[in-house]
């Protein structure tokens, strides 16, 4: 995904002056479908198994609503999350963007825990299902908590980054001045060429004939 594109959702969402409560969030609208809370830690687990569990359900031939529902929820908070890229989206919970990322990566975790009973793909969710508890048990991540780890979700509610923390957190204050001078450094050196053209350009001499 192109640099301009994140820089330009990110300015939208400043403008917009987007934010939700801090903390002990709960669904305003309930009328979509329940997502179970995740840890901190089977947070960052799950984070490392997203796209095996996009496999999977790329694999499922019939699908359901409870299926449809999760798989959009899920790739639209990824959207809001600025796909995944803030750093310490995942593993920093003073990150702006970590409850939004608790958000598509419990959606994750509930659209696996859906397909053991898909018929299609029952036999391949159940074997991943079992490498993520192994994996959630060799790690401790079961107990390792934040202040957004007991925070239950609803496909009906999309969560948005906290952008008016953005000023206390310096590695995503630094990763957004980068890019924006990276957008706008080529547009100065394009704008900056024609002036140096010019000054290049050698004077015509006068001449005056007797």
């Amino acid at each position: 995904m192109s640099l301009l594109r994140i820089l330009v959702v990110i300015l939208a969402a400043l403008a917009a002056g987007q934010s939700l409560a801090h903390g002990n969030y709960k669904p305003g609208n309930t009328s979509g479908i329940a997502i179970p809370s995740l840890s901190h830690g089977e947070m960052a687990v799950v984070a490392d198994y997203r796209s095996r569990i996009l496999a999977i359900a790329g694999q499922v031939d019939k699908t359901d609503p409870t299926f449809r529902r999760l798989l959009n929820f899920g790739a639209i908070q990824y959207s809001y999350c600025l796909w995944g890229v803030a750093p310490g989206a995942i593993t920093d919970e003073q990150s702006p963007f970590n409850e939004c990322a608790h958000a598509y990566l419990s959606a994750a975790k509930a659209l696996l825990l859906h397909m053991r009973d898909m018929p299609d793909v029952a036999e391949r969710a159940n074997a991943l299902i079992s490498d993520i508890d192994a994996d959630v048990v060799r790690k401790g991540a079961a107990f390792i908590g934040c202040q957004y780890s007991g925070e239950s979700f609803n496909t009906a509610e999309f969560l948005r980054p906290h952008w008016e923390k953005l000023a206390e957190h310096p590695p995503t204050l630094f990763a957004l001045a980068a890019g924006m001078l990276l957008l706008v450094s080529p547009v100065a050196i394009r704008l900056a060429q024609p002036l140096r053209r010019r000054e290049r350009k050698p004077k015509s001499e006068n001449t005056t004939h007797l």
